[in-house]
This record gives structure tokens, C-alpha cells and sequence, in this order.
């Protein structure tokens, strides 16, 4: 079993929800954390709980779809942290509308971020992974990556995509001694599935983000080399 004390993580979209119980996870194990996301206020008040647990924890404010901003703050964050170890892609949205009428824009950003945004942070976290000959990046997709819905038709591209990326990822960087491991949540509650009135609050026979968070440990916990050779796709459906 993997020791994860002193480890390095980085979580997009880790101020709350998914990111934000996966991060308060990792410090329970010991494990650094740096996280991302788009309102300050919610990265501090994280930052705060994360170091109450005793591990360094810091924040960077950037929209993940944006490039330039990814490049630059990814640098930064891993000079601040040290280094790194972990990289979780949990930023997302998503959107409700049919074919017709979601708008392009709302198409177009669910695309570039749930989808683009994953694969620039990666693009920019990989070398090091790479230099060191060791890592874990853990891509946060869906079932709706593996079955198309009516009116959720962008977010399941984008997680239909983040599949493929994910799996085509795997086989190039395993030589490395990088694990890329893809799950696949049905829906989680969270604030961003409550926003949009996809269930209600404390909906019966629905993940928890910390029953989440836990699998994730339990993943990186597992042997290196049985996790290169195997299947990078989890499905957690409850």
C-alpha cells in the first residue's frame, strides 16, 4: 500500500464540493495541497480549513479555460507547493438545455472548460511528472461520458472526451511510471447539482462528496504496478 504522507496534490476546482472534500481528504493523509478555482473567498476559507489539519495548503485564482492563465498559475502554484505529486482535474460545469436551445456560448463553455480546461492543466503538470518518473493524475468524468442524455448533450461531449483523452493519456505516460485514472460519478451532491436542481438536499441513495474523496484515497493507496497494467476507468455508480 502506497504511503501518501508528504505527497504534493494539486485539485482544480477545490474550493467546494467534490474538490473541496477530495482536498480535506488528502490532508487527513498527510498529503500537501494546492487548490484552484474561481472565487477567492472559497479558496481562502479551504485554505484555512486544510491547514488546521496540519499539511501546507495554498490556493491560485484562474479560470481553468483560459490558457494563458493556466500556464502561468500552474507554475506558480507548484513553486509554492514544492512540487507535485497528484494532479485531480475536478473543475467542471454543466448546463441543462435541449439541442436547440442551450446558446452557443453556454455549448462552447461547457466544452472549454470541462473538457480544454482539463487538458491544459495536465499539458502544464506533465512535465513534471514526467522529470520525476512518477505521478497519479485523476480526471474526473462521468456516466454521462458513457451514455448521451437529452439535454445534458455538452456536458456529456465534454465527458465523453475527457475519456478518450484519459485513456489515450494512459498509454503514452505509463512508461513513465504515471498513473491516469478516469472515474466516472453518477450524480454527486453538491452545491453545482443542487444550483441546478438536479435533486434535492439530502436525496436518498445519492453520493456524498466524501464517499467520493474516500475512493480517490483508496485508489492512489493501491499498487503502483497493478494500476499502470490495469483498466484506468472506475465506475461509481451507487
Amino acid at each position: 500500500m502506497n504511503n501518501l504522507k508528504n505527497k504534493k496534490a494539486i485539485i482544480t476546482g477545490g474550493g467546494r464540493g467534490l474538490g473541496k472534500a477530495t482536498a480535506i481528504a488528502f490532508a487527513k493523509e498527510g498529503i500537501d495541497v494546492a487548490i484552484t478555482g474561481r472565487k477567492e473567498s472559497t479558496l481562502q476559507k479551504t485554505v484555512e480549513e486544510l491547514k488546521e489539519l496540519g499539511v501546507k495548503a495554498t490556493y491560485t485564482v484562474f479560470d481553468v479555460g483560459n490558457y494563458e492563465n493556466v500556464k502561468t498559475n500552474i507554475k506558480r502554484i507548484i513553486e509554492d507547493l514544492g512540487g507535485v505529486d497528484i494532479l485531480v482535474n475536478n473543475a467542471g460545469i454543466a448546463g441543462i438545455g435541449s439541442f436547440l436551445d442551450m446558446s452557443v456560448e453556454n455549448w462552447e463553455a461547457i466544452i472549454r472548460i470541462n473538457l480544454m480546461g482539463m487538458y491544459y492543466v495536465t499539458k502544464e503538470v506533465l512535465p513534471y511528472l514526467v522529470e520525476q518518473k512518477e505521478g497519479d493524475i485523476i480526471n474526473i468524468s462521468s456516466t454521462a461520458g458513457l451514455n448521451g442524455n437529452p439535454d445534458i448533450s455538452a456536458y456529456c461531449a465534454s465527458k465523453f472526451g475527457v475519456i478518450g483523452m484519459s485513456e489515450s493519456l494512459m498509454k503514452e505516460v505509463r512508461k513513465y511510471n504515471i498513473r491516469v485514472n478516469t472515474l466516472t460519478p453518477s450524480t454527486i451532491e453538491t452545491e453545482m447539482t443542487l444550483e441546478l436542481e438536479m435533486m434535492e438536499k439530502g436525496s436518498k441513495n445519492v453520493l456524498q462528496p466524501q464517499d467520493f474523496a474516500e475512493l480517490i484515497i483508496a485508489g492512489l493507496k493501491l499498487p503502483r504496478r497493478a494500476m499502470l497494467k490495469g483498466a484506468s476507468l472506475w465506475s461509481t455508480n451507487p
